[in-house]
């Protein structure tokens, strides 16, 4: 069992943006989010710069390199555009992420295995300047070719078990789950840290961080929808209450 350690959140301010974009103009605004999310005790800020820019826009990303003071994860595909924004800004982590024009929002993860000899290269030439994670499934062969990749990280898909869990599913939830437990461990075993990230509320971030090869959270959608009732402090602060306490049964399973 790997030593029980604190475990970090990162707050994904996408859909901040989203509201914003939905009529224009600059309210609100995502880095004002993100000033208030790391004052309420977050530990970075994530943030999507889609090709379409549906949400985030260069500007947001060149203004939250300059205006807040924590750890910044650009989250892009790893087109010869967005490596060109990365190595313009460099900021602390890149994350890759696959990325469909249709899709509402990532469905899945990053297939690092068929990216072969190309992703391999993304990942060397941006790690010369940004601490590089790939997101992907909890699938042994995606994470030991991250591993090969020479990746520092991984960002585990929860969104296969979280939407189990949302449906009641329970025999997909706890096979999902397992699938978690064991690819987080491979991974660290590999000399990878780990993340995880999409769909996470308070119930399965809590479940999630029992898990201690889990270094870090990152999560946007759900805690800026209940930030609307409760606001973003709130909800920030019910967040990592929620986190310690998983992290403080550290070794738990589903």
């Amino acid at each position: 069992m790997a030593e029980r350690t604190p475990i970090r959140l990162g707050v994904n301010v996408d859909h901040v943006a989203t509201i914003r974009n939905a009529r224009g103009g600059y309210h609100p605004d995502p880095v004002r989010a993100a000033r208030a999310a790391i004052a309420a005790g977050a530990h970075g800020i994530t943030a999507h710069l889609r090709e379409d820019r549906r949400h985030i826009v260069d500007l947001d990303v060149e203004r939250l390199m300059k205006e807040i003071d924590a750890p910044l994860n650009l989250e892009m595909a790893a087109t010869d555009e967005m490596i060109g924004v990365a190595h313009r800004l460099m900021p602390h982590a890149v994350c890759l992420v696959p990325e469909k024009r249709t899709e509402r929002t990532t469905e899945g993860g990053l297939d690092v295995i068929a990216g072969g000899e190309k992703l391999r290269d993304a990942v060397k030439a941006l790690s010369a300047h940004s601490r590089v994670s790939l997101f992907i499934a909890p699938d042994t062969g995606q994470i030991e070719a991250s591993a090969k990749a020479r990746a520092a990280v991984i960002e585990l898909h929860t969104g296969t078990w979280c939407e189990a869990v949302m449906n009641s599913d329970e025999r997909g939830a706890v096979e999902e789950f397992k699938r978690l437990v064991e690819g987080a461990q491979l991974a660290a075993s590999l000399g990878l840290e780990v993340h995880a990230g999409h769909g996470l509320d308070f119930d399965t971030a809590e479940l999630i961080a029992t898990l201690p090869e889990i270094a870090e959270l990152n999560i946007g959608h759900y805690m800026m929808g209940e930030a609307i009732f409760v606001g973003l402090d709130a909800v920030i602060k019910n967040m990592l209450a929620a986190m310690a306490r998983g992290r403080a049964r550290s070794g738990a399973t589903a």
